[in-house]
């Protein structure tokens, strides 16, 4: 199956795979907004296969470079004017996480590009996730990125065993993933840090499919409900004894998106 990748205007990496209806990924936060390669370009395709034998898959990335201040709204727009200008829309939309809080504001921001939206573990807001990345951002500024993934890392477990082992790959991993620096997170931080879409929830027009887990580290079964709830046409699907990162993971996961997709 054959892959191309490239940039989107303004500097949006994307990745491509398969043929069919367009379907849009947007990531969860990232060290920085480059194109991926080497063992992380491989986990992403492998992730995308699994939706690709009837869609044409695009992951893409935030803008690199990212002005301080800037917001999720202004995030939703650079994806809503990227894919007007280089698919024909309405298009499905797949949000992993901050990538969630993105596709849901815009399909709140801009309906007319998006046909159905899933949030893979992600709501209209943060929960406990608000606190673990205010840290995460505050040790990263003070000198300690270590630290900060370290516990960034942690957070995504689901279990006493699994946080612990985590955390020290996190550690580990630091050195590699934050070698282009991290001003495009920090600011991503600061963005999603104001993200609260409770009051925007009821106007939301189209699909909106919520997937989460039960011991998510970043929100609560309760943000996962509301979020369902609040939305005309939302479902939730709620997976027991799963954290953040088990959420992503799941042998279930890409079998639930595509029915909820295609049906």
């Amino acid at each position: 199956m054959t892959v191309s990748d490239g940039l989107w205007d303004p500097g949006m990496a994307y990745l491509r795979l398969g043929s069919g209806a367009p379907l849009v990924f947007l990531p969860g936060l990232t060290p920085n907004h480059l194109p991926s390669e080497g063992k992380s370009r491989k986990g992403q395709l492998e992730s995308m296969a699994r939706y690709s034998r009837n869609h044409e898959v695009w992951s893409v990335n935030r803008p690199a470079g990212l002005a301080t201040g800037t917001t999720i709204g202004d995030l939703a727009r650079a994806y809503s004017d990227a894919i007007r200008a280089h698919l024909d829309g309405p298009v499905d939309v797949v949000g992993t996480s901050t990538g969630g809080s993105i596709a849901l504001q815009l399909a709140a921001d801009h309906p007319g590009i998006v046909r159905r939206v899933v949030l893979v573990a992600s709501a209209y807001r943060l929960g406990a996730g608000r606190r673990v990345q205010r840290d995460v951002a505050a040790a990263v500024r003070a000198g300690h990125p270590r630290r900060a993934f370290a516990e960034l890392a942690a957070t995504t477990a689901a279990h006493g065993w699994s946080h612990h082992l985590l955390w020290a790959a996190g550690w580990l991993l630091e050195p590699a993933a934050g070698r282009h620096g991290y001003d495009d997170m920090l600011t991503v931080i600061d963005a999603e840090d104001r993200f609260d879409l409770s009051d925007r929830l009821a106007d939301i027009p189209c699909p909106v499919l919520v997937v989460g887990g039960d011991r998510d580290g970043f929100y609560s079964p309760g943000l996962f409900e509301e979020t369902a709830e609040g939305v005309p046409d939302g479902q939730l699907l709620l997976y027991p004894g799963v954290g953040h990162l088990g959420v992503m993971r799941s042998e279930r996961l890409a079998g639930d998106v595509l029915d909820f997709l295609d049906h």
